[in-house]
């Protein structure tokens, strides 16, 4: 079993920038895919972003990139997502999520096993 906690979030303004961090909890950290979904109040879930165990393949959702990066230290169990240029945005949670080494859709949600309860992120105009 592994646990995903998730930090960072508030309420930002559109523009700015923010960083979210998710630490995991178990020392086989760095066999898992690594990524970030979020759900927008009353709409579907989607893909954010992942990286791969080894950090040497990053993905992400067109409407992202560009403007957030994906990293993570195998060393500190910890993923990050480093969100620039927000824009407005109705009140969203982000989610960690980890998946086995082999994944070979990293965009969909059922790649995914382990979910972390999320951290909302709410960015004004």
């Amino acid at each position: 079993q592994v646990q995903l906690v998730e930090s960072g979030g508030g309420v930002v303004q559109a523009g700015t920038s923010l960083r979210l961090s998710c630490a995991a909890s178990r020392r086989a950290f760095s066999t898992y895919t690594m990524g970030w979904f979020r759900q927008a109040l009353g709409k579907e879930r989607e893909f954010v972003a992942a990286v791969s165990w080894s950090a040497g393949s990053t993905y992400y959702a067109d409407s992202v990139k560009g403007r957030f990066t994906v990293s993570r230290d195998n060393t500190k169990s910890t993923v990050d997502l480093q969100m620039g240029s927000l824009k407005p945005k109705k009140p969203s949670v982000y989610y960690c999520v980890a998946g086995s080494p082999y994944t070979p859709r990293p965009m969909q949600s059922y790649e995914y096993i382990y979910w972390g309860r999320g951290t909302q992120i709410t960015v004004s105009s």
